[in-house]
């Protein structure tokens, strides 16, 4: 048997997938009890703090570190640090670690790195989104990973493609299907330099996003340039339109991207 990891590898066939599969960490009985129930208190604590953005951030900025090439950063946990929350794209962050921490100690058995993925999991669930699966079993890494990794607002898209693709091992589709989690907050001058939310519900999980790019720039919602250069690109652009049309189609790959980014580094593939 050889163990295969999902990121970074070149293009396999789908005869060849075929006979792949999944292999996550086997936890107890116990661990399992404990995320279901950490899961029904973080859906009470989004609900009533109306905090998902900020969750969604939480996770995404934890696994969005994830360097294919040293298999450095990532979703472990490290966000705990002081260090990494100290990073200029973390700016803000602390306030979702601060709302988690009664129920973080409630559930100290669970590890930082299930526990802040598991946040945004619920966050996209409770506001509206698709369920994303969701394969606890990470463990905590020692230290954060160096700055830098996380995507420019304020660039186009071959610095998405760098930082989503050559970085992380993701795909083109995934980049546009994660880009629509923007439906979810808004920015804040003091945190990132910009102002405003992307569509008019920032606590409504759907396709506004898409629709919203394609109909121009609005008094009072945000475009970034990570935003409009979707449209500009031949193979962005067709994708932004089919999720803008098809909110079902977007739910299906926007849970698909989710998970391979809250599982970079994490899971293996098993051929036999």
């Amino acid at each position: 048997k050889v163990l295969v990891f999902t990121s970074c590898q070149p293009p396999i066939s789908q005869k060849i997938l075929a006979k792949m599969t999944k292999s996550y960490p086997t936890v107890s009985e116990d661990y399992q009890k404990a995320i279901e129930k950490c899961k029904r208190k973080l859906r009470g604590l989004i609900a009533e703090k109306n905090c998902a953005p900020i969750m969604v951030r939480l996770a995404w900025h934890s696994a969005g570190t994830f360097d294919c090439a040293s298999r450095t950063g990532g979703p472990f946990g490290t966000m705990r640090f002081d260090a990494e929350q100290g990073h200029g794209a973390n700016s803000g962050i602390h306030i979702a670690l601060r709302l988690l921490e009664p129920i973080r100690e409630q559930f100290s058995t669970i590890s930082f790195a299930d526990f802040h993925q598991l946040a945004g999991v619920v966050a996209v669930e409770v506001t509206g989104g698709p369920e994303i699966p969701f394969h606890p079993g990470r463990e905590d890494k020692p230290q954060p990973p160096p700055e830098g990794r996380l995507p420019d607002a304020t660039k186009g898209c071959d610095h998405l493609r760098q930082v989503f693709t050559k970085q992380m091992g993701l795909s083109d589709k995934d980049i546009v299907a994660l880009s629509g989690a923007h439906t979810l907050g808004r920015c804040h001058k003091d945190r990132s330099g910009f102002e405003g939310a992307w569509t008019s519900n920032p606590l409504i999980f759907d396709n506004s996003y898409f629709k919203e790019l394609l109909s121009g720039e609005k008094e009072g919602l945000l475009q970034l340039v990570s935003d409009k250069a979707l449209l500009d690109d031949p193979v962005f652009r067709p994708l932004v339109e089919k999720y803008a049309a098809d909110e079902e189609a977007f739910f299906a790959d926007y849970a698909e991207a989710h998970l391979k980014l809250s599982e970079l580094g994490y899971v293996f593939m098993n051929f036999s």
